[in-house]
């Protein structure tokens, strides 16, 4: 389906706001089973971005791997942030966004002016600067490569722990709902990297006794997110 690339039409807009530094922000994993959620912060400057950059989801994983290889070398800097399996229970999703986004933005060799976030909540709040993009992954050039660098990493790194826990299909699924991985729920129940606060374990009676439970204030965002 034809798609309008991303531009640098917002990161324009900040660095004459003031703005040096900008990055684009993107997480993958927040609607995942198991495995951490995974952030990439990415600072581009505003050269023409590599051939068909987009939103990652509108990847293949071929292409999408193809280009992260070239954004690695083509971005001026990026950083990425992880929020465990643990620490998503512990804190809730929203909180390991943040948590997440902070490591990776406080990996970035710069501390950027200005930090463009995917969609239309702003996870991260104070002392960053932020703007809230919808769509951001398909608009913003940054966004994007944020996308899909995030997204190939997280991939991979599942793919690994497919190796060692096969029946789950983490190289397929890379833990997100999946015939396969629902199967090896039901059967084996969850394994050391599954988040144990995910409403999926109410549908597993055998295993419905290890789900931890957070006060919803906590996290109001999280009802949204439990899928």
């Amino acid at each position: 389906m034809p798609y309008e690339p991303p531009t640098h039409s917002v990161e324009r807009s900040l660095r004459r706001a003031g703005a040096a530094v900008v990055a684009g922000v993107d997480e993958v994993g927040r609607g995942a089973w198991a495995g951490p959620v995974t952030v990439c912060a990415a600072v581009t400057g505003l050269r023409r971005p590599p051939e068909g950059l987009t939103d990652s989801k509108l990847l293949t994983p071929r292409r999408r791997t193809e280009l992260s290889g070239v954004l690695a070398g083509w971005v001026t800097a990026h950083a990425l942030g992880h929020a465990s399996a643990e620490e998503c229970d512990a804190l809730g999703m929203t909180a390991a966004l943040r948590l997440a986004a902070v490591r990776a933005l406080e990996g970035l060799p710069v501390r950027p002016d200005a930090v463009i976030l995917d969609g239309s909540h702003d996870y991260l709040g104070g002392p960053w600067k932020v703007r809230t993009v919808v769509k951001g992954d398909q608009k913003c050039v940054s966004v994007a490569a944020a996308s899909v660098l995030a997204k190939v990493h997280r991939d991979a790194a599942m793919a690994e722990l497919g190796a060692d826990l096969p029946v789950y299909g983490f190289a397929d699924n890379a833990g997100y709902p999946s015939p396969v991985h629902r199967a090896a729920l039901a059967e084996h129940g969850p394994s050391p990297w599954h988040r144990l606060s995910w409403s999926y374990l109410d549908a597993l009676p055998a295993w419905r006794h290890l789900k931890k439970v957070r006060t919803p204030a906590r996290d109001e965002g999280q009802l949204a997110l439990d899928i």
